[in-house]
């Protein structure tokens, strides 16, 4: 059975689904065509549901749990690890209220967090996740939200980090912030919803027990990647709680949906969010 499947180029994806994609472990039967492009992309596509299985923004998934559910497993969660709100000098509350902020995408998580740290910063504008650093530089906007790879690389081109809103989440919450997650069809039957979930824990599992055999892989989507960033990123973005988010990820995942029902942010919803 051939499954269409969606996820990022980013190191901690590409080093995930290795293994299920290219066979190197037991898929019960499953192919699997796939499409990778950046997480805003992504999003989009899963609220057209047009995948079957697709890595997505936890902000996303609150916007096509009629047609999703989320995996146990294939999560980016974890502490220290949340987006960072970065610009050319220091600022004051009041000035990163009025400023021009660039963002990864309206249903990031990232954004979701900036709305609940800075919810009268509204002046956002929507950059592809990798150009946010240079449109601060060019002037485009003041302020820029970032994620993935860029966390390593903003100080080297004159930068400086406003907030990590990664740690504001952790503060508030004492939980690891849910960044990214893996769902498929909520109207598959849920015998091939748990294998599909099998097949995915199994190639996780196979990435960590054979760390250099996706190297190639990574490599090849990384843009241009130093080998110390890609493992910096994967380091960061794969743990524990990708193999299977356990209680307290599936905690950490339900308050962040408590959260964003109780300020507005998202609609309220009757809907089963795990598998």
């Amino acid at each position: 059975m051939k499954l269409s499947l969606g996820f990022s180029p980013c190191p901690n994806d590409t080093y995930i689904f290795d293994a299920m994609i290219h066979h190197k472990i037991d898929t019960e039967g499953l192919s699997f065509e796939t499409y990778l492009e950046d997480v805003e992309w992504l999003n989009q596509r899963a609220v057209e549901t047009r995948l079957d299985i697709t890595k997505l923004s936890y902000h996303a998934y609150a916007y096509v749990l009629e047609d999703y559910v989320l995996l146990k497993s294939g999560s980016a969660l974890g502490n220290n690890c949340g987006p960072l709100l970065i610009a050319k000098q220091a600022m004051t509350e009041a000035a990163i209220n009025e400023a021009r902020i660039a963002i990864p995408g309206k249903m990031t998580t990232a954004n979701f967090l900036l709305s609940l740290a800075y919810p009268a910063a509204t002046n956002k504008q929507v950059f592809l996740f990798s150009d946010i650093e240079n449109a601060i530089l060019s002037d485009q906007v003041e302020i820029g939200l970032i994620i993935h790879e860029n966390r390593f690389t903003y100080q080297e081109k004159g930068l400086v980090k406003l907030r990590d809103l990664g740690e504001y989440w952790e503060e508030s919450t004492q939980l690891p912030i849910p960044l990214g997650g893996i769902v498929t069809r909520r109207s598959f039957a849920p015998d091939l919803q748990q294998k599909i979930n099998r097949v995915l824990q199994r190639s996780v599992r196979y990435a960590f027990d054979h760390p250099e055999d996706s190297l190639d892989y990574v490599s090849q989507h990384a843009q241009a990647m130093s080998t110390e960033v890609m493992q910096q990123h994967i380091g960061l973005y794969v743990n524990n709680f990708t193999e299977t988010l356990g209680e307290k990820g599936e905690n950490a995942v339900n308050t962040l949906f408590q959260k964003a029902i109780q300020q507005s942010i998202l609609p309220k919803t009757n809907k089963k969010l795990f598998i």
